[in-house]
């Protein structure tokens, strides 16, 4: 009886420093040192346990383009395309188009807001505008902008707009191009300046380029006009009076680029354009950048930010290398000779 009853208490012990000996294994199976985890036994830094939230992150960007027309469509592609390859089927686009409307711009940026989106890319002026106004705290790219310290009235614009802005500039030496308006058209004496004047950006190229036609001794007019309803009337105006036309690289003009055209040709008077696609409707010349790499680069600085770099570090990223492009059937159409450094544009 006594030999069974030991034989039991030591089986009891036995048993008990077996259940403690489990309970600590199991304790330990989640602890962490030094910030560090252990899985199957071996320690992993914390960093790497938590990849698997990481990689399964999805990015929603909003995309509010003013309105279409092949540069700003050229622009959001090449934007959407440089993301696409960064994260794939991660990233989620919300685009959607204001036809031209600047108080459109603010319902979409304001929706955009109201969704938390994770970025908002603003496609031309307005458009940056009215996002600058939704949100303080979301990043905002802008693209398919002249010059920002313009289009969101910073004195003493130093090339970094900080907080949560920043983006690409379509900018085109100007200074250039007033000097294509005399290359081109050579006998012209009086220069007409078209544009809208519901764009600061359009603005603020008349000015410099009015300045050096001035400079260089011609006479220089201003016309613009309010929206796409009367594109046709104030051409006409402006080619009664003028030898040449300039227009900037102007949204509502690059959406009406038939309209000018069929006006111009009656005419008779050339017009030198800022950006390819609007030379290609209506122009002999310009001097332009690429709007999809324009785009590209807009893309490839959102990912950097989705990737946790500061936007308001990022300064104002530009074109570098415009060319020199010509519509040869206008030009033919005008008898324009084509010097020398200048390239055809294609369809």
């Amino acid at each position: 009886m006594k030999n069974n009853f030991c034989v039991r208490k030591l089986l009891a012990v036995s048993m008990s420093l077996a259940m403690l000996a489990s309970m600590s294994a199991c304790g330990s199976a989640g602890k962490t040192t030094e910030g560090n985890a252990t899985i199957n036994n071996e320690e992993v830094p914390a960093s790497a346990s938590d990849s698997s939230k990481t990689d399964d992150k999805k990015y929603t960007v909003g995309i509010c383009q003013l309105v279409q027309h092949q540069a700003l469509d050229a622009a959001t592609k090449g934007f959407k395309d440089a993301l696409t390859e960064e994260f794939g089927d991660k990233v989620v686009f919300e685009e959607q188009n204001a036809s031209g409307d600047s108080a459109q711009c603010t319902t979409i940026c304001t929706g955009f807001a109201s969704e938390n989106v994770d970025l908002i890319l603003a496609n031309a002026t307005p458009a940056l505008q009215a996002a600058a106004s939704s949100t303080k705290d979301i990043p905002i790219l802008g693209t398919s902008i002249t010059e920002y310290g313009v289009a969101l009235s910073i004195k003493d614009f130093n090339g970094t707009v900080g907080g949560n802005i920043s983006g690409t500039s379509d900018l085109a030496p100007l200074t250039k191009q007033a000097q294509m308006v005399q290359e081109l058209v050579p006998d012209a004496k009086n220069v007409g300046i078209l544009y809208c004047s519901a764009e600061a950006n359009s603005e603020y190229q008349t000015k410099v380029v009015k300045k050096e036609l001035e400079d260089a001794g011609l006479n220089v007019s201003v016309y613009t006009f309010s929206d796409s309803n009367d594109v046709a009337s104030v051409t006409k105006s402006a080619c009664d009076s003028n030898d040449v036309i300039y227009i900037p690289t102007d949204n509502t003009a690059a959406s009406c680029t038939e309209a000018i055209n069929n006006v111009a040709t009656t005419a008779k008077v050339p017009i030198v354009t800022g950006e390819e696609n609007m030379c290609k409707g209506c122009g002999i010349a310009t001097l332009s950048i690429d709007y999809y790499e324009l785009g590209v680069t807009t893309g490839k600085m959102a990912a950097k930010i989705l990737n946790g770099e500061d936007i308001s570090k990022m300064p104002i990223e530009y074109y570098e290398n415009p060319v020199k492009k010509y519509n040869k059937k206008l030009c033919d159409l005008y008898g324009i000779k084509i010097p020398d450094g200048y390239e055809e544009i294609k369809d």
